[in-house]
């Protein structure tokens, strides 16, 4: 009876140790938001309730393992939702744990990552500009990646998605507030292995400050993969910074995309400004794309969202779209953002 006592005693304190050792975190976001919304091309506005104004809805799990000498197991899977339809993915058709399916180590080398993960244009994006990771309201964001099914031809610039499948990325070791970020996304295309997504980003944080950049060359698109047209390789890149002087926090950013069997070269810029008023911020967003032999488009965004505690925040904002040569849109909007 005692060394049955002893083992049970001894099992309990293995098993107590190696969760001490490791750590599981359920995580997500839900964001919805009611208004009229009416982009540039559309013909009037509709009456709507939708997901995701400051942040696409989603949820998942991530975690930990110690193995000792500084060196960390780490995975995370997470999906996107539709919380006003209950739906799963951004859109119909999207893979289940297209935010994030990745397994790696990390330790004072940086980190490997493998899996489905973020794309090198993500970061730099949605950090240097006021609107963070909307795709809604962010005037950014929504010339980068959310094309227009309206008659206007409007393409996102960027060439293939936010997150990369069948991915590679090594990160680099924080050094005096640098971090680099290494892409390399495998084709798997049968009878075309030489098609593959590459990239690099990297951010730079000193006090009030931040930098950020990020080049892609693309051959295959995302979440699933499909080579691109014959001959077709598409470029992405762009630079751009923001500066906290306490009373208003500026941004700005430039950069161009283009594909090579096409004479169309996309160049946009935004700018910026985040400034505190009582438990919230004032935000506001101005983005400019011009398609050389094609159209130009301008969106302005202006908002206020104000924190009802550290997870959850209520926000309103209006949206001026316009593309040359088609009708503007306006959009009005109020929604609310609980994290967990």
């Amino acid at each position: 009876m005692k060394k049955l006592l002893i083992g049970a005693l001894c099992a309990v304190g293995v098993i107590t140790v190696a969760s001490a050792q490791s750590t599981v975190q359920l995580a997500g976001a839900v964001d919805v938001y009611a208004g009229r919304m009416q982009m540039a091309g559309d013909a009037r506005r509709t009456s709507v309730v939708n997901s995701g104004g400051l942040t696409t809805s989603w949820f998942g799990v991530k975690g930990s393992e110690d193995l000792g000498g500084g060196l960390k197991a780490n995975f995370a899977l997470s999906s996107f939702l539709r919380a006003d339809t209950g739906m799963q993915g951004r859109f119909a058709g999207d893979t289940f744990f297209s935010r994030e399916a990745t397994v790696g180590l990390s330790g004072g080398f940086g980190s490997l990552t493998l899996g489905r993960g973020l794309a090198p244009n993500f970061l730099p994006t949605v950090v240097l500009n006021p609107f963070g990771d909307s795709f809604t309201f962010s005037p950014l964001v929504v010339h980068k990646n959310v094309p227009l099914f309206n008659g206007t031809g409007w393409g996102a610039t960027t060439p293939s998605d936010t997150g990369w499948s069948n991915q590679a990325i090594y990160s680099t070791p924080d050094i005096g507030g640098l971090r680099t970020n290494l892409h390399y996304q495998f084709g798997e295309i049968a009878g075309q292995s030489g098609k593959k997504n590459v990239g690099v980003n990297a951010l730079y944080f000193s006090g009030p400050m931040a930098l950020g950049a990020y080049y892609e060359r693309n051959q295959v698109t995302n979440p699933v993969p499909v080579a691109f047209a014959l001959g077709d390789t598409r470029t992405d890149w762009m630079l751009g910074g923001s500066y906290d002087f306490t009373a208003v926090k500026a941004f700005a950013t430039y950069g161009q995309s283009k594909a090579a069997i096409s004479t169309t070269r996309a160049k946009s810029y935004s700018l910026g400004l985040a400034s505190p008023l009582g438990s919230g911020k004032i935000l506001a967003g101005l983005a400019r794309t011009r398609v050389v032999a094609g159209n130009t488009r301008n969106t302005l965004s202006l908002g206020y969202d104000y924190n009802l505690s550290r997870r959850t925040d209520v926000y309103v904002i209006a949206m001026r779209d316009r593309i040359t040569t088609f009708n503007s849109g306006s959009s009005l909007a109020t929604g609310i953002r609980h994290r967990f």
